[in-house]
């Protein structure tokens, strides 16, 4: 091999080993804690205690009513990116994309279902209004049952058979009177996007909420082109689903565009039930009302101050008005009342660290 060979291939290879290098400086500057103006060393500890109900792998983001992210968190294989199932903080979403149709003018919260769903007459359910389908109560006979509710999805081929299907069940009690937590309400209330809007749900809320979000992870679409459920079928990320929450957060506005009217949101934060309404609710939920598409985790002067949106899997976006942040603990582990009530000791001490009152 000549000089002038040898000289260029020990300095390619150089070259190569300061790329090395300088990965592996970037890695570990990217594992670092990110500076922030708390002390979060407390919770730091709090979650490294509690990873035995949380998961071992989960990411965990606070941001700032102002768009600052002040922790961010992440462990294992869970990334602020990696993709997952996020079960029932779909409903959240859904309840959203449905007050968008209402910020247009194109359908009221109050509207008779049966005005575009003429099937609901036809088994004397005219008395059914979309807030109802969005508030969990319809009154309309349902099951507590997961495993059963998935069994019974597969059947349908479309929204209009499951609505259908819906129309046809028995009334467990006049619509508006209790409230039962399923998947009835948010999935005729998606159907009825379907006909006014002419478009299939789970290309409308991509092209309505999430590409105005920036959400580009987030969607409905099954995997396999199955049905898409507006209820829990959604998959997305910790980086995306706080984007929808600093929009809650932020009246409505993320990124400079209004995607949401104040109004709207407002409405999206008014309790809809008392206690004594609640007929079924998940054990992670027991106590709590509701609003329109997520729990009410704390009321201030009657209304609702914190609201979450907790999925089966283990995933807990929330946003706390009254105190001005929001947070996202992402992970994929079945949600019991232990890992519930662990969330509810983390929102505790982040309070704490954060030195936030409700005002």
């Amino acid at each position: 091999m000549s000089l002038k060979i040898r000289f260029y291939c020990l300095k390619f290879s150089l070259f190569i080993v300061s790329l090395l290098i300088f990965q592996l400086t970037n890695a570990q500057k990217k594992q670092q804690p990110l500076p922030s103006k708390y002390a979060f060393g407390e919770l730091d500890n709090l979650l490294t205690q509690k990873q035995g109900l949380i998961g071992k792998d989960y990411v965990v983001l606070i941001w700032e009513k102002d768009d600052t992210l002040v922790y961010k968190k992440e462990v294992g294989e869970y990334k602020s990116k990696t993709v997952a199932p996020i079960a029932s903080c779909s409903k959240w979403l859904t309840a959203a994309l449905v007050m968008q149709f209402v910020d247009e003018g194109k359908i009221s919260l109050d509207d008779p279902v049966v005005n575009y769903l003429p099937v609901f007459e036809k088994y004397m359910k005219k008395y059914v209004t979309i807030r109802h389908c969005l508030a969990h109560m319809t009154g309309i006979e349902d099951d507590d049952k997961f495993l059963k509710k998935i069994l019974q999805r597969k059947k349908f081929g479309s929204l209009d058979e499951e609505a259908e299907a819906f129309a046809a069940r028995e009334i467990r009690a006049n619509a508006g009177t209790d409230f039962w937590y399923g998947n009835v309400g948010l999935n005729i209330a998606a159907k009825v996007l379907e006909i006014v809007s002419k478009r299939k749900f789970d290309v409308l809320i991509k092209q309505k909420l999430f590409v105005p979000l920036g959400m580009r992870q987030t969607t409905f679409t099954e995997l396999d082109g199955g049905l898409y459920n507006p209820s829990g079928g959604a998959r997305s990320t910790a980086d995306d689903y706080m984007k929808f929450l600093l929009m809650l957060m932020n009246k409505g506005k993320y990124n400079g565009k209004q995607i949401l009217s104040e109004e709207s949101v407002d409405e999206m934060m008014k309790i809809q039930t008392n206690t004594s309404m609640i007929r079924y609710a998940p054990k992670a939920a027991e106590g709590f009302n509701y609003a329109l598409g997520s729990w009410v985790i704390e009321e201030k002067d009657g209304k609702a101050a914190v609201l979450a949106s907790p999925g089966l899997f283990g995933t807990w976006p929330m946003i706390d008005a009254c105190r001005g942040y929001a947070y996202i603990l992402f992970v994929k582990n079945f949600l019991g009342e232990e890992r519930a009530n662990a969330h509810l000791e983390i929102k505790e001490l982040i309070d704490e660290v954060m030195k936030k009152e409700c005002k």
